[in-house]
């Protein structure tokens, strides 16, 4: 039996992985809001692990991809970040690795974790929780001092790369009794929490990255602060900052704005008529 290292499964269950070379020149946009920028730093350089924390949209994903870029112009810096969208179908060998026969031999093959963690990079497992919970189990190792991954497939021990980092993620509006991350996980990590960014800031992102001139962007962001209200009426989700910059861009491609709004934000929403007529009632009144 020969055993050779390849790349990602093929086969991985739902959506695959994404690698990600790192370029300090080409930065993605990402506005701080608070110090988070400056504990990531300190985490990375101390290697601790990192929890995100936040709302749906919130940009959690978007604060990785612009801290890993950044970090790398550092001396120790990642080279790569494997992002990971956890589902429920998610199982360990996906992240780990398994063993595939290929014509007449046998190959391992390694998964995004175990990349990750030979080659240094920085490893976001995204909404963590939705992953099957025999998954959450092989981080426990590599959240502490030991900073190991142990593959009983191959009777193997990896010690984590210099430059490994784990990153997690999860919307603690979606916990329940089934979907909650266990507190022996979550006090492996330093966590950074996320809320919805306060609206002239929000301004600036939707300004930025949907191309609307700077009072389209302010009266997106002020829908998004009084949709949020809505929540203690019945709505299950408050709206996130991508759906207000999705918005943004249909109007930039000429789309009246109430109706680029309702097919963005409205309807992506709720499919309940009194949120909806509630939500319209806002667009009214802030889009005459």
């Amino acid at each position: 039996m020969s055993i050779e290292l390849k790349k990602f499964d093929t086969r991985m269950q739902g959506q695959q992985p994404e690698v990600s070379r790192l370029n300090p020149n080409a930065i993605p946009y990402y506005l701080p809001i608070a110090d988070e920028d400056e504990i990531f730093t300190a985490a990375y350089r101390a290697r601790l692990p990192v929890l995100l924390k936040g709302p749906t949209g919130c940009g959690k994903t978007r604060f990785v991809e612009h801290m890993a870029h950044k970090l790398a112009a550092t001396d120790d810096g990642p080279g790569e970040l494997i992002t990971v969208p956890c589902h429920e179908d998610l199982t360990g060998s996906d992240l780990v690795g398994r063993f595939l026969i290929q014509a007449d031999e046998t190959v391992w093959v390694d998964g995004p974790l175990t990349q990750a963690v030979r080659r240094g990079a920085i490893c976001y497992l995204d909404e963590i929780v939705e992953a099957r919970k025999d998954t959450t189990v092989l981080i426990h190792p590599l959240s502490d001092h030991r900073r190991i991954l142990p593959i009983e497939k191959r009777g193997e021990i990896i010690e984590a790369h210099d430059g490994f980092l784990l990153v997690i993620s999860y919307n603690p509006g979606y916990q329940s009794i089934q979907k909650n991350l266990k507190h022996s996980t979550r006090q492996r990590f330093i966590t950074i929490e996320f809320k919805y960014p306060p609206a002239d800031k929000e301004a600036v992102i939707i300004e930025h990255e949907s191309g609307v001139d700077t009072d389209m962007a302010m009266q997106l962001a002020l829908l998004g602060e009084k949709v949020r209200h809505l929540k203690t009426s019945g709505l299950d989700e408050g709206v996130s900052t991508r759906l207000l910059i999705y918005a943004g861009e249909l109007m930039g491609q000429g789309i009246e704005p109430r109706r680029a709004v309702t097919v963005a934000v409205t309807w992506s929403l709720t499919h309940e008529n009194e949120s909806k007529r509630a939500i319209d009632e806002l667009v009214k009144a802030i889009f005459p």
